[in-house]
């Protein structure tokens, strides 16, 4: 496979997982605080950096740099409410 394939699955995966994540929480399938919405998130934004990177559209990096962030800290701050 293609570096260029490559790249532009991983972009449509990422676009198809933030798509799908938000969509089972607007259908309230999915609880905004689960683990699997927010590993929806990192995974898709993971793949959306890597795409907007190597096509150089930088707006759309630095918003998936910042959605991912959001989403381990979401991550981390559910796993030690779990804890305590």
């Amino acid at each position: 496979m293609q570096l260029h394939t490559f790249i532009e699955i991983l972009g449509w995966l990422g676009a198809s997982l933030i798509l799908g994540a938000y969509a089972l929480i607007s259908s309230a399938k999915l609880a905004a605080n689960s683990a699997l919405y927010q590993w929806m998130n990192v995974v898709g934004a993971a793949g959306f950096m890597v795409n907007g990177g190597y096509h150089g559209a930088w707006p759309s990096f630095g918003l998936n740099v910042i959605w991912l962030a959001i989403a381990i800290i979401a991550l981390r701050r559910n796993a030690r409410a779990r804890r305590t």
